[in-house]
């Protein structure tokens, strides 16, 4: 059998506030700050799941899991990404390997980034190996640079 191969591009960011918890990679990272929005805001995740979604042309997370719904408050993106994942087999695919990259100034995630493959790579049922996270700063430019911000952008490889 012929494998069909699609291939997806994701960006997420958010701002940066007091009194929330940084979750990133499905993993909480120490920090003063945690990342504003509806659900628990992990930029990594949602550029992985909006890769995954646009490979298939299914739109976004906010078509799949939008801000207005209750249900989302707070909820771990690893439950969102999990359910994504579920999408994308029901459809005959699977993930063969993702490359993202995290844009932060602070806090340094270095150490962290085992942890956040981990993590991914059980919610979405594929070796460690085959995911690739990267982390930079912005040389101190931008909303991102000042640390009012972190952004994420991943590329997924899928097939059937």
């Amino acid at each position: 059998m012929e494998k069909n191969f699609r291939i997806g591009n994701g960006y997420d960011i958010h701002r940066l506030v007091e009194g929330r918890k940084l979750i990133l990679g499905g993993i909480r990272v120490p920090y003063e700050k945690g990342l504003l929005g509806h659900s628990d805001a992990d930029v990594l995740l949602h550029s992985i799941m909006d890769a995954m979604l646009g490979a298939l042309c299914l739109g976004d997370i906010g078509c799949h899991f939008p801000p207005s719904d209750p249900a989302f408050k707070d909820i771990s993106s690893l439950t969102l990404l999990k359910e994504v994942h579920n999408l994308l087999k029901a459809k005959g695919y699977s993930v063969v390997n993702i490359d993202s990259v995290i844009r932060a100034e602070k806090p340094k995630l270095k150490d962290y980034i085992p942890a956040m493959k981990t993590a991914i790579s059980e919610a979405i049922e594929l070796e460690a190996t085959g995911i690739s996270i990267k982390a930079t700063t912005m040389e101190g430019l931008g909303p991102i640079g000042e640390g009012h911000a972190i952004a994420a952008c991943a590329v997924v490889l899928l097939s059937t």
